[in-house]
């Protein structure tokens, strides 16, 4: 193997063209193959902006030739020579035009055969990959994906600097108090039996600089999360986490479109129309089942709970007599795609995510073929037709129960059912979400808790419902979504230190909770707060969006599979036991 002594690479592989030609150039990387014709050997050589060919043929010295003869796929070498024109030109190389003639070679580290071919386009699973994560990584879709990311933090950070932000960076190790989701805590040696939480957000740091008069405050903040996982979450990620004060929710929602607007024609030439639209949480939910709703489809679910009144269907009327509803999604021409087989999958899935079944109609046919036709008067089924729009060619999926199992379900049969018939279009189908509830009832425990967290405005006509009808109360809180991913989350945060111990007491925190919780905060609060509000954008999610894949792990160097283990490293791992003695910890 050989240094780099007196070589310095002058150009990437992947930016030489045809322009080039005649200049010499230095270059670095990895074998991607080599191809031995006798008289000529071919390598294309890889780095992270492409590959170029280089060639050996009848005028390269000898020892050089046999150099090129020795290499294996991902050795790292580097090359000297002239550019020249190909005879035989690649179309599907942007460096496909020009091949360097190599007149110095050199092997800086020879590779073991690997346990996979680097190649965009593989079946190796997932799994393999991730053990192997380095070498996966030299794909060049995840290099082009960790390329785009940092092209989106890079316009990220001019965008809010031009707006007169301030980068801050806040604690990593702070204290425990309640935001949503298990925290991930960290043991300290110098107070035994104290413990550290890693932060889910810089939510209370960033506000209490809102009360230091840092009045706009940015981050590219590492949060942590101790929950289940899934193909949009990963229990550490980055957050674009910004507060403003002295503004309203208008203003902050103004600044984020301003962001995402500039970062999609900064990044993709994408041209975006504002003000976006925007729905309420309430019509969200009616309308898609979900408040975080794809809205480049329709599918809109439909309230049928005055046809399906006194029907004679015990499920449908014991539905609407118990304060629920019948809701129904009309699949218009998906009654060929939704085969009877089709269909008992998808009652499958609504059993699994909280309906009692689901019931259909299916118009191939004269007549439709309907799951509950007899159990139903003719009146009724005739009304429940004529209310879903239903024709012959359509299918049409109905769930009855309370709002809070049947909305989702439907939310989710919606989505399932637009990929099956291959309707979502491409495109951006950008939506702010508005209005949520401020509380929500934990169903394990019966309790109110805060939809969002404890430190967000209720809305003003909420104010006299906290106490006495918690579930009416909404809040100063609004989400942007995008083809059904929640993109970013923010709210107008409490400023009057009297509403914030009332809301603190309304989620059935006592005093003692309150001071040992939050006591610095609502302290800090008696010395002046201006009213603040802001958000925080998922960068993790944005790059998995404008990066055109399913999995943060595409967008995430090193990331965790759903059981939280990161399977190249081994972590998490045991910890040693003369570690854990000095924390005072016994496994």
């Amino acid at each position: 193997m050989e240094n780099l002594k007196n070589f310095k690479r002058t150009k990437y592989c992947g930016e030489p063209r045809l322009g080039d030609a005649g200049t010499e150039i230095s270059v670095c990387g990895w074998v991607q193959r080599r191809r031995d014709l006798g008289q000529l050997v071919f390598i294309d050589l890889r780095d992270r902006a492409g590959i170029l060919q280089l060639a050996f043929g009848d005028e390269t010295p000898r020892d050089i030739l046999e150099k090129a003869r020795s290499v294996r796929n991902e050795y790292v070498l580097a090359a000297r020579g002239v550019l020249r024109e190909r005879s035989s030109k690649n179309p599907e190389l942007p460096t496909g035009e020009v091949e360097l003639e190599v007149t110095e070679l050199r092997i800086l580290s020879e590779a073991e055969t690997p346990p996979f071919e680097i190649l965009d386009k593989t079946n190796v699973n997932e799994e393999l990959r991730l053990r192997y994560r380095y070498l996966d990584l030299r794909r060049p879709s995840l290099q082009r994906n960790l390329t785009m990311r940092h092209e989106i933090s890079r316009v990220t950070r001019e965008y809010f600097y031009e707006n007169g932000f301030l980068e801050i960076e806040t604690p990593m190790l702070i204290k425990s108090t309640p935001e949503g989701a298990r925290d991930y805590i960290v043991p300290s040696r110098l107070h035994r039996g104290g413990f550290y939480a890693l932060p889910q957000s810089p939510q209370i740091y960033k506000q209490l600089l809102m009360l230091s008069g840092f009045d706009r405050y940015v981050q590219l903040a590492r949060c942590f999360r101790d929950e289940d996982l899934r193909a949009d979450r990963q229990p550490e990620f980055t957050q674009i986490d910004a507060e403003m004060s002295f503004v309203e929710a208008e203003d902050v929602m103004a600044m984020v479109e301003g962001y995402i607007v500039k970062l999609f024609d900064a990044i993709l030439g994408v041209k975006l129309e504002t003000p976006l639209p925007r729905l309420t949480y309430a019509d969200a939910m009616a309308r898609y089942g979900s408040d975080k709703p794809d809205i480049r489809f329709g599918l809109e679910l439909c309230d049928i709970s005055g046809a399906a009144r006194d029907s004679g269907f015990a499920v449908f009327d014991d539905a609407v007599k118990n304060g629920g509803s019948v809701r129904a999604i009309n699949i218009k021409g998906g009654a060929e795609a939704l085969t009877r087989r089709e269909i008992d999958k998808l009652t499958e899935h609504a059993k699994g995510i909280g309906a009692r079944g689901l019931a259909y109609i299916r118009w191939m046919e004269e007549a439709p073929s309907v799951s509950f036709g007899k159990l139903v008067s003719p009146e009724a089924l005739a009304a429940i037709i004529e209310k879903t729009g239903c024709e012959r060619g359509d299918a049409v999926l109905i769930a009855a129960g309370p709002d809070g199992v049947t909305l989702p379900v439907l939310g989710a049969l919606r989505l399932l059912a637009a990929k099956k018939l291959g309707i979502i279009p491409d495109g951006y189908g950008f939506l702010w979400i508005t209005e949520f509830p401020f509380f929500e009832k934990n169903a394990d425990t019966g309790e109110w808790e805060a939809m969002h967290h404890p430190f967000t405005m209720p809305s003003d006509g909420g104010l006299d419902f906290i106490e006495s009808d918690p579930g009416r109360v909404t809040a100063k809180a609004y989400d942007l979504v995008v083809n059904g991913t929640e993109l970013c989350s923010g709210s107008i945060r409490i400023s009057d230190p009297a509403l914030q111990e009332r809301m603190f007491r309304a989620l059935g925190l006592s005093p003692e909770d309150i001071e040992a919780k939050f006591g610095f905060l609502t302290e800090a609060y008696k010395y002046g707060a201006p009213p603040h509000g802001g958000v925080g954008i998922g960068l993790d999610r944005i790059a998995m969006i404008m990066c055109a894949t399913d999995s943060l792990r595409d967008v995430v160097a090193f990331p965790k599979v759903q059981n939280a283990s990161e399977l190249m490293s081994g972590a998490p791992g045991e910890a040693d036991p003369k570690q854990l003695a000095e924390l005072g910890i016994k496994v």
